[in-house]
């Protein structure tokens, strides 16, 4: 099958095929047994359906009667950073607190380590996140805050993704301890302004120890004003405004949302404001775990992310996050499957990724077994043998 002059690839006898595409087969996530799918050469998927159907194409591969699965959208990520903070982590596990007091420490590391050191850093990571099967990947700033170190931070993530996230209020730095007000003020007139050209995405800690509501408020209407699209960090710590400020301000997605009302669940069902979940912070601050149950009963879209960090949780791996979210916070491993793929892709309002249907984006992992269920069913077991970028096979074990 050759499709406008392009080569095409084609992959048969897929055991379990997850489209999260319900028109293309069962459910939710689109499940469709024994099919095969076929990626044209400007790497979109051209056609889905039966392997016994499957057309000619100039690349065939037999998956094995293995699952294949759309590509984990990775929509939230701390990768630009200095150093390390496995002390501070070892610190947790003897019992102290997390108050978010630490990211002051990486931002200092941030801000000595060079253009090439945290390139490097970047690039690692991203390898990393590969190899556990995300294929989209957002990058955040927000060890730098300052405008010079933000700015670095933006470009260097930019030459990554293309979902560049400007957390341009993470926490007060050292130099205006006491001075929050004083920091966003900088941070609208000068910072925003100077790094909105670099960015997609506004993002800000809306939480005690971070900003409180109105320095959120004008942290995002800034943003806005400059051209970007909010996004925030909320109801990490404690109930507080973080939920309802994102809805206020049709943020594309709250995240964390571990402690949350009835009146913020019902705030955010009504909206079109993802929740993303991030698990991985809470399993490593010992935090308790957010109720998805109670999020995804009372119809809120719920997304799953990795949420790597130096400091609270130092992971790329989004199948470890999914094996949490099924165990601990009483997700079916299709919700939290979806939740990582199509549900990050909500969160960075694409329609392109996190599904295999006619015309998204061929980004695809195949699993070492017959179902996506053995992603929480084989917890800490690297499942993922083959990952598909853009129709092109990426990586392979």
């Amino acid at each position: 099958m050759t499709t406008n002059g392009s080569r095409t690839t084609v992959l048969t006898n897929i055991g379990t095929l997850v489209t999260n595409d319900p028109t293309l087969g069962e459910g939710k996530l689109g499940v469709r047994h024994d099919a095969a799918i076929v990626f044209d050469d400007d790497g979109v998927v051209a056609w889905v359906g039966d392997s016994a159907d499957a057309p000619a194409a100039d690349i065939g591969q037999d998956i094995g009667g293995r699952a294949l699965l759309p590509g984990f959208v990775e929509s939230h990520s701390h990768l630009v950073f200095g150093g390390e903070r496995s002390e501070e982590f070892a610190a947790r596990m003897a019992g102290e607190k997390y108050a978010a007091g630490g990211i002051r420490n990486t931002i200092e590391a941030t801000r000595s380590a060079t253009d090439e050191q945290l390139q490097a850093n970047v690039r690692r990571l991203l390898d990393e996140s590969l190899r556990s099967g995300s294929t989209t990947v957002e990058c955040k700033t927000g060890y730098g805050q300052n405008t010079e170190s933000e700015l670095r931070s933006a470009l260097i993530a930019g030459q990554f993704t293309d979902e560049v996230t400007l957390l341009a209020a993470h926490v007060p730095p050292p130099e205006y301890a006491g001075r929050a007000d004083d920091y966003v003020a900088m941070a609208c007139d000068e910072m925003i302004p100077a790094c909105a050209p670099h960015a997609k995405w506004i993002d800000v800690f809306c939480e005690r120890g971070a900003f409180n509501r109105e320095q959120a408020h004008a942290v995002l209407s800034a943003g806005v004003a400059a051209g970007l699209i909010p996004r925030v960090h909320g109801n990490q710590l404690g109930e507080g405004p973080g939920v309802q400020l994102a809805v206020e301000m049709g943020a594309a997605s709250v995240d964390h949302v571990t402690y949350v009302t009835a009146e913020d669940i019902d705030a955010l069902a009504q909206s079109s404001t993802v929740a993303t979940l991030l698990p991985g912070a809470d399993f490593s601050t010992r935090n308790k775990y957010p109720d998805a149950r109670a999020l995804l009963d009372a119809g809120v879209t719920v997304a799953l992310g990795a949420d790597c960090n130096p400091g609270t949780c130092y992971t790329t791996s989004l199948p470890f996050c999914i094996a949490i979210a099924v165990r601990d916070m009483h997700m079916t491993p299709a919700e939290a499957v979806w939740a990582a793929t199509a549900g990050g892709a909500r969160a960075l309002q694409r329609t392109d990724v996190g599904t295999l249907s006619l015309g998204t984006r061929a980004d695809a992992i195949a699993l070492d077994a017959p179902s996506y269920l053995h992603l929480a069913y084989r917890p800490g077991v690297p499942l993922v043998r083959e990952v598909w970028k853009n129709g092109a096979l990426a990586t392979s074990y």
